[in-house]
C-alpha cells in the first residue's frame, strides 16, 4: 500500500496501530534476571557486573527505535488525514502513548538519548546522527504525548472485548505511565543527583497527580490474588486491576496469533532467590532482623513458608510469613500441586522437588504460572495475555511518591495503597505510623519492601534496585538458594555432588560466613559478582550507534568511547 490509497478512513488508522501492539507482545513477557530476584540456569552477565560494550543491541536499542518510528509515522500521517480531528488524534494518541512508552525504557538504561519526534523521509536528513538529549528533556517529552493520550483516548470500560481490543490503551493507560515516569524519574535523579535532585519533586508531584487522576477511572485489586494473571480473568469487565497488558490470543488478532513461553520457562528455567524471600514479612508484620517467629534452624525446605516437609504448619506460628509468599513459590507437597488452575504439569517435569535436575537451584514461582493452560502440544506456549500495568503497581507507587514528596505518609493513605495490598491477601497486620515508631522501622524501607514483595517477579526489581542507587549493595553479595537436605531431594545422591555450595551448621562455606541456616545452597557466589557503581547503573551504548551518529553520541561513563 501507499500513503496516497492510505490514511483515509478509521480502518486504516486502527490497522496501522495494530503494528504497535504486535511489537510490544513481541518484545515483552519477559522473565528479568538482571537484579538478585530471579535466577536462571546460568549467570546473568548483568547481575554478576561482567558484561561488555556491545557491538549492536537490538532489544535494547535498535527495535525500540524501530518501534519509534512507527508510532511517529502514525502521528505525521494522522495529521493530514481528511478523517474529523477527534477520530484522527483518536488513533494518534495510541501513538504518543507507544511513542512515549519506548523513549522511557530507552532512558532507564542509558540516560540521554536521541529524542526522535518525526517521521524520516531521507537518508541524508542531518538529525539521523544527532547527538543525546538530556533525560530531563526526553522524560518532558513523555509527559507530554501522555496527556495528549489522556485528553484523546476511550475510558477503560469503553473498550471492546475481542483479544486485542481490550488490551487497547486507554486513558487508564496513559495515566499509569505517568505515574511510573514519575516515581521513577524522581526516585533517580534524587538519589543519584541529577542536577543535583532540584527536579525531583516536579517528577513526584507528576507521579502524585496522575494517581489522583487514575483512581477515578474504576480500576480496583481482583478479589483473588492467585488468580489476577489467569487466563480465567483477563477481560476487563471481570479483571479491573488490569490498567494496561500486551495481547496475545490465537483467534481474533491474526498478527499477534502467538503465544509465550513464560509458564513453560517458570517451569524449568528460572527460580527465585533466598535473598529477596527474605524481604517478606512474618505474620507479626516485623522483618527477619526483628521478628521472634523465624525459624532459628531450618529443617526442611519448607520452613522458609512457615510449614513443615509435609506442608503443615510450624507449631506456635513458627515461621509464619505474609501469604504472599506461600502464593508465590511452590513448595514440597504443595496444596495446589493437584489444583487445575494453577497445577504443576506433572505430565511434565513430574511433582515438585526441590533441586530436580531439570529445574533451577531456586525457589520455582507458582505465581505467574498458568498450569493448564499450556501445553507441550502447542509449543509449550499459552496465550494469557501479559499484564504491563496493573493497579497494585498504582498503589503501591502512589504510596512512595507521596513519602518521597513529603518526607510522610498518613496512617489514611497508608490504608488506601499498602494495607489495602495486604487485606486482599489476608495479612491482617497493617502498616501505620504508631506501628514503625514502635518497632524502630524505616517507612521508606517498609513501603519499598511493599513494593518488592507484592510485585515480585513481574520484572520490576532491577529497575528499582537502580532508581534507588543501591543496587551496589544488594548485587556484588553471594546469590543464596534453598536449604538442601537429602531426604527432602528426588535423588538423594545430588546431596554429595552440592557440598562445595551449602553451607555448615554455622552458616560458613570454606572459612567465610555466608548465611545463618545449616546446609543452604549457594547459587552464586560473592566473589563472581561486582558491581562498578561509576559505571554500571547505566548500559553501556552499542558501538555501531556511536560511529553510526559520526561519534555525535558519546559513551556513557566507564565504558571507554
Amino acid at each position: 500500500m501507499t500513503d496516497d490509497g492510505f490514511w483515509k478512513s478509521e480502518t486504516d488508522f486502527k490497522g496501522a496501530c495494530n503494528k504497535l501492539y504486535y511489537d510490544l507482545s513481541i518484545a515483552r513477557c519477559p522473565i528479568d534476571v538482571r537484579s538478585d530476584e530471579f535466577v536462571g540456569n546460568s549467570s546473568n552477565s548483568i547481575s554478576n557486573g561482567t558484561r561488555t560494550v556491545p557491538g549492536t543491541s537490538d532489544d535494547d536499542w535498535t527495535n525500540p527505535y524501530n518501534y519509534i518510528f512507527t508510532a511517529n509515522n502514525i502521528i505525521d500521517k494522522g495529521e493530514m488525514s481528511p478523517l474529523t480531528e477527534s477520530i484522527r488524534n483518536k488513533w494518534r494518541a495510541e501513538a504518543f502513548f507507544f511513542r512515549a512508552y519506548h523513549h522511557f525504557g530507552l532512558v532507564k538504561k542509558y540516560g540521554d538519548v536521541p529524542l526522535i519526534t518525526k517521521t524520516f523521509t531521507s537518508v541524508y536528513d542531518e538529525d539521523l546522527k544527532m547527538g543525546r538529549t538530556p533525560r530531563e528533556t526526553v522524560i518532558q517529552q513523555c509527559y507530554e504525548d501522555l496527556e495528549f493520550a489522556v485528553a484523546n483516548l476511550p475510558v477503560h470500560s469503553a473498550l471492546g472485548t475481542g483479544e486485542l481490543d481490550r488490551r487497547r490503551v486507554s486513558r487508564s493507560s496513559a495515566l499509569g505511565m505517568i505515574v511510573r515516569i514519575g516515581l521513577y524519574e524522581g526516585t533517580f535523579q534524587k538519589y543519584h543527583s541529577v542536577n543535583g535532585g532540584s527536579n525531583a519533586n516536579a517528577h513526584f508531584d507528576k507521579a502524585i497527580n496522575a494517581f489522583e487522576r487514575l483512581k477515578n477511572e474504576g480500576h480496583d485489586l481482583f478479589s483473588d490474588f492467585n488468580q489476577v494473571f489467569s487466563y480465567l480473568n483477563e477481560a476487563n469487565s471481570v479483571n479491573p486491576e488490569i490498567v494496561f497488558g500486551a495481547p496475545y490470543g490465537e483467534n481474533d488478532f491474526a498478527t499477534v496469533s502467538m503465544g509465550h513461553i513464560r509458564s513453560r520457562n517458570l517451569e524449568g528455567a528460572y527460580a527465585f532467590t533466598r535473598n529477596v524471600l527474605d524481604l517478606f514479612l512474618y505474620a507479626d508484620g516485623l522483618p527477619i532482623d526483628k521478628t521472634s517467629l523465624k525459624v532459628p534452624v531450618e529443617t526442611s525446605y519448607n520452613n522458609v513458608v512457615g510449614s513443615d516437609g509435609n506442608g503443615e504448619p510450624l507449631p506456635d506460628g513458627l515461621g509464619q510469613r505474609d501469604p504472599r509468599l506461600l502464593k508465590s513459590i511452590w513448595t514440597i507437597n504443595d496444596a495446589l500441586e493437584d489444583d487445575d488452575f494453577v497445577g504443576w504439569i506433572k505430565s511434565g517435569k513430574g511433582i515438585y522437588y526441590p533441586f530436580d535436575s531439570q529445574r533451577p537451584k531456586g525457589y520455582p514461582s507458582k505465581k505467574m504460572f498458568f498450569g493448564s493452560m499450556w501445553t507441550q502440544s502447542n509449543g509449550n506456549k499459552d496465550f494469557t495475555d501479559w499484564i504491563i500495568i496493573r493497579y497494585a503497581e498504582m498503589l503501591i507507587s502512589y504510596a512512595e511518591a507521596l513519602y518521597e514528596r513529603h518526607g510522610s505518609i498518613s496512617d489514611d493513605q497508608l490504608d488506601e495503597t499498602v494495607n489495602k495490598l495486604r487485606e486482599r491477601v489476608g495479612f491482617d497486620k497493617k502498616l501505620t505510623n504508631a506501628f514503625v515508631s514502635q518497632y524502630g522501622l524505616d517507612m521508606l524501607e517498609e513501603i519499598r519492601r511493599e513494593r518488592t514483595v507484592e510485585l515480585l517477579g513481574e520484572s520490576f526489581r532491577y529497575d528499582d534496585i537502580i532508581r534507588w542507587k543501591i543496587a551496589e549493595k544488594v548485587l556484588p553479595t553471594d546469590l543464596i538458594g534453598p536449604i538442601c537436605l537429602a531426604d527432602e531431594l528426588q535423588n538423594p545422591s545430588l546431596h554429595v555432588d552440592m557440598k562445595g555450595r551449602l553451607t555448615d551448621d554455622s552458616g560458613y562455606l570454606e572459612g567465610v560466613f555466608v548465611y545463618d541456616q545449616p546446609s543452604t545452597y549457594v547459587i552464586e557466589f560473592k566473589n563472581s559478582r561486582r558491581f562498578d557503581a561509576q559505571r554500571d547503573y547505566l548500559y553501556p551504548i552499542p558501538t555501531f550507534e556511536i560511529a553510526q551518529s559520526d561519534f555525535n553520541i558519546v559513551q556513557n561513563p566507564g565504558w571507554g568511547q
